[in-house]
Parts: C-alpha cells; sequence; structure tokens
C-alpha cells in the first residue's frame, strides 16, 4: 500500500509540473482529445489483459496440461501468430472503417477468447480445446492495436506525434504492469501454484478478470470519433 500511495503522489506531482513547464515533456493539453484519451484507455486497458495472460497462459500450460517450456512456447501460436496475419490488414482498412469498429469488436473479440478459456480450463482439458478462443482472442487484439495507436498519434499535430509516440509506449508498459499484478493477485486469491487442481481455479479466475478488462476498453473504444470523411475542393476551372 505504501509503494502505491508513492507511486500517486509522484504522479500527482509530474502531472503538476508538466502543467506549470514552459516546454512540457509530456502537455497535458493532449488528454482534451476523445481520440487521444479514448484511445489511451482502450490501450492501457488491453495491454493489462494481454500482458497479464501472457503472463499466466504458458504457466497453466506447464502446470495443468503437462508440457514443457518449449512445448508450451509452441502453443500459443494460434494466440501470437494472428498479429502478424491481421495486423497488416487492420492496418490497410483502419482509414476505410475507421478507428472505433475495429478497437470495439477487437476486444470484444478478446474478452470472448479469454472468458472462453476461463469457462473450460481444467487438468482433463484437450489442448486442441484451446485454439479456437486462442485465435478468436488474437485476431481481436490484432485488430485493435494498430487502430488505438492510430487514434492516438492521429488525434495530435505531426510535430507532436512524438510525444504522443511516447505516451502510449508509456500507457502499454503501464497496462503490462497493472495487468500481470492485478491477474497474479485475483490468481493467488482463487489458487496456487503447488497443484495442477489448485492451479487450474486461480488460473480460470484470471481469465475471467482478463476478459473483463478486454470489455472494458471495448467499452472504452466507443468514445472514439467516429471516422471523419475527408474534404475533397473541387479543382478550379479555368476561364
Amino acid at each position: 500500500m505504501g509503494t502505491l500511495m508513492s507511486g500517486l503522489v509522484f504522479t500527482a506531482g509530474f502531472v503538476l509540473w508538466e502543467l506549470r513547464a514552459v516546454a512540457p515533456m509530456v502537455p497535458m493539453r493532449l488528454f482534451a482529445s476523445r481520440a487521444l484519451a479514448a484511445g489511451m484507455s482502450a490501450s492501457v486497458l488491453f495491454y493489462a489483459a494481454m500482458y497479464g495472460v501472457l503472463f499466466l497462459l504458458p504457466q497453466f500450460l506447464q502446470t495443468t496440461l503437462g508440457f514443457d517450456a518449449f512445448g508450451a512456447g509452441l502453443r500459443l501460436l494460434p494466440w501470437t501468430a494472428t498479429l502478424f496475419v491481421t495486423a497488416p490488414i487492420a492496418g490497410a482498412v483502419v482509414n476505410r472503417l475507421g478507428e472505433r469498429p475495429l478497437v470495439v469488436m477487437g476486444l470484444l473479440m478478446q474478452a470472448i477468447g479469454l472468458g472462453w478459456i476461463a469457462e473450460i480450463a481444467s487438468p482433463a482439458l484437450a489442448y486442441s480445446a484451446l485454439v479456437a478462443p486462442l485465435v478468436l482472442a488474437g485476431v481481436g487484439v490484432s485488430m485493435a492495436m494498430p487502430a488505438a495507436q492510430n487514434a492516438i498519434l492521429g488525434s495530435v499535430a505531426i510535430a507532436e506525434m512524438g510525444k504522443a509516440s511516447g505516451v502510449f509506449n508509456m500507457g502499454r508498459f503501464l497496462g503490462g504492469m497493472f495487468g500481470i499484478a492485478a491477474l497474479v493477485a485475483s490468481f493467488s486469491a482463487h489458487g496456487g501454484a503447488y497443484s495442477a487442481a489448485h492451479f487450474d481455479g486461480g488460473f480460470a479466475a484470471a481469465m475471467r478478470l482478463a476478459a473483463t478488462l478486454s470489455l472494458a476498453g471495448a467499452i472504452a473504444g466507443f468514445f472514439l470519433p467516429a471516422r471523419r470523411r475527408a474534404a475533397v475542393a473541387a479543382a478550379p476551372q479555368d476561364a
């Protein structure tokens, strides 16, 4: 608790300093943009879910299902490899559809996939039953990730894109640390690592929390601005 309170005090001090600085490192006015604020909120939440799951899922595959470390890593591919297929497609269509549909739909898919895993997790689970929810969650977050980043960077002037990128990366790491801490706390409250059965109970509770964080990210995504249509000026006619 003391560490948490110290962090909050230092955060408040940093914000006050930046508000008074002549040339702030992180201009607080950037957060007045609905696109940046909503995009950051969604990003922090989906990175919290993703990093928390990334911390616990390999342990579930080893402790409960009995795979070795290398085998567990290979069995994460239905989730992680979707990024290489889905993210380029999402990046290509985001300017046509806008960021909001991709963020909302993507995080809803992640929430469903992680909730699905929470419901079926057990020591008797066959790995094949995990493939579909892993792919669903992986495709979802791979849709949301480039769309949220596009919303954040597109909400500022070109000269401030570096600062917006820094804010996005700060949110990514902050969300990741929070997600690991929150999911581990949920895991510890409902299970333990000393047997497959105890690990299963804690893992299911942590996955439900990750699904909830993803759902909260989808709700934050609803506040992203709708797609803006570019105005096309008519070419001047020769007299």
